[in-house]
């Protein structure tokens, strides 16, 4: 094996290690010297990868969020074909995903958080372009903000263990957040019933136009 595929290895089993460590016994128990025990590795080892805590959890922080933000990605290109907010559905599912994942990298993000609150800059920065989207996409910014508030709150309630509900019963209400049906009739300006789609409404107009045209030609 070249130098570089074993320094690979030995930066991804440190990571594994530290996951495990913040996952299994919390972010006060992350050291160096528990990293080197858990993996197997040498501290020496694992400060050639690693020289300090911050930089083990800024690791961590940034292999888990290109793992969400690619399950993202690929649930926003199915979405696009059934929702005209995929961006929103993306969100919503990708925080589904970080409570059913068991190594979920809000494990990561809790022990940045305690560690050291700046590293959180980093999640937070790439949640304000992920709100913007969401935000430009809607009918209804505040309301779709609110269905992602809610999956959050899932999420944390999940992670520090205070969510009463059952798995079916939390998956429930994921699926209601994700379904834009039980929402249109709450968006900003709409009547009790629920709008008509887009393209509903847009072959209404069509319709209502060629009939006008229809009736002018009899007149004349």
């Amino acid at each position: 094996m070249d130098n570089p595929s074993r320094s690979e290895r030995s930066r991804n089993a440190a990571l594994d290690a530290a996951i495990t460590i913040v996952t299994r016994d919390g972010p006060g128990r992350l050291t160096l010297d528990a990293i080197a025990r858990e993996s197997g590795l040498s501290k020496g080892g694992v400060m050639h990868q690693f020289r300090t805590k911050e930089a083990v959890l800024r690791a961590l922080l940034e292999q888990q969020m290109a793992y969400f933000e690619a399950f993202s990605n690929r649930y926003l290109e199915k979405a696009r074909e059934t929702t005209d907010q995929p961006e929103l559905a993306a969100q919503i599912a990708t925080l589904r995903e970080a409570i059913s994942t068991p190594r979920a990298g809000a494990f990561a993000l809790l022990a940045a958080m305690n560690e050291n609150p700046e590293l959180m800059a980093m999640p937070r920065d790439q949640d304000v372009k992920k709100v913007a989207l969401m935000k430009a996409e809607a009918r209804d910014p505040d309301l779709a903000l609110l269905r992602w508030a809610a999956a959050r709150g899932l999420l944390l309630s999940s992670l520090f263990g205070m969510l009463s509900l059952t798995e079916a019963e939390r998956d429930r209400l994921f699926e209601r957040l994700l379904d834009d049906s039980k929402w249109t009739a709450m968006e900003q300006g709409a009547p009790a019933a629920a709008k008509p789609s887009r393209a509903t409404a847009a072959r209404a107009a069509s319709a209502s136009r060629a009939t006008k045209s229809a009736s002018a030609r009899k007149r004349s």
